[in-house]
């Protein structure tokens, strides 16, 4: 409460964990947070809620962009352990019930959700987004309350107009910057992968983040957390150098150091990303 005791809104954004080996994301106002995929143990989980002051019982639920093992690997234990919420698009839920490795779910946890209908958890609106991803029914995230809004935009090999309109006026975004062309087209991958990746239903390039990131700013935007970084085909100060001269270079009024940018870690938490 301020002063006047009008109650201050807020949001807050977490990576704690985020690249091609393991990604959980926290999200959350001072009511309530939820988990955004559990792509990492629930032992990784849980020690980094602990280093920002939460725990795994503090969370009302897991949002799951898509089923793929960096996404879901410790949901199984984080449901049984918590009996947390699972939240879905249909073909996301199927396919988590035909991953062996993720054990056996009650049904019970599972909810339902479709792509660009809004839902609430607690004082939070979220909203599913599809995406274009080699997955069953994938979809980014957008959060808001009632003042502020955040974006968690990952796994994306392409975007369009369509996604651009509906992640417009953010206040803070995670968004995919997973590799730089130059070092998967010469790198070890197979040339399959290569080809996978850099496809429509593969990942963002460097350069395309950049490009989308140019799209989204305005004179209000708060904060960008690149993420998703393959541990094989980039590195941080690549990502973050580059990102920022497409944003520099691009079609668009604002430069770079006009707002505050940081890389997520595949290791450790990030900083905690306030609005209020």
């Amino acid at each position: 409460m301020n002063y006047t005791g009008k109650r201050i809104e807020m949001l807050e954004l977490c990576s704690i964990a985020s690249g091609s080996s393991g990604n959980c994301i926290c999200v959350g106002s001072g009511e309530e947070h939820v988990l955004i995929d559990a792509g990492i143990s629930g032992k990784r989980i849980e020690n980094g809620l602990n280093s920002i002051d939460l725990t795994s019982r503090d969370m009302k639920g897991i949002l799951i962009t898509h089923e793929h093992n960096d996404h879901i690997a410790g949901l199984g234990v984080m449901a049984r352990r918590y009996g947390l919420p699972i939240y879905g698009t249909a073909g996301t839920i199927e396919a988590i019930r035909h991953t062996s490795c993720v054990g056996t779910i009650d049904e019970t946890l599972f909810h339902e959700i479709r792509p660009e209908e809004t839902f609430a958890i607690g004082d939070l609106s979220i909203t599913p987004l599809s995406i274009s991803h080699d997955a069953a029914d994938p979809v980014a995230y957008r959060v808001e309350n009632k003042e502020r809004s955040l974006a968690v935009v990952t796994d994306l090999g392409t975007y369009d107009e369509s996604l651009v309109g509906k992640l417009k006026g953010l206040d803070a975004l995670l968004l995919e910057a997973n590799h730089d062309l130059h070092m998967l087209e010469t790198g070890i991958y197979p040339y399959q992968l290569k080809h996978r990746i850099m496809g429509d239903k593969g990942h963002l390039s460097n350069e395309s983040s950049g490009q989308l990131l140019g799209e989204l700013l305005h004179d209000g935007f708060g904060t960008v957390l690149l993420g998703h970084l393959s541990k094989e085909n980039n590195y941080e100060e690549l990502a973050y150098e580059a990102v920022r001269l497409e944003v520099t270079m691009g079609d668009n009024p604002y430069k770079a150091e006009d707002f505050p940018m940081y890389v997520a870690r595949r290791d450790t938490a990030s900083p905690v990303i306030r609005m209020n």
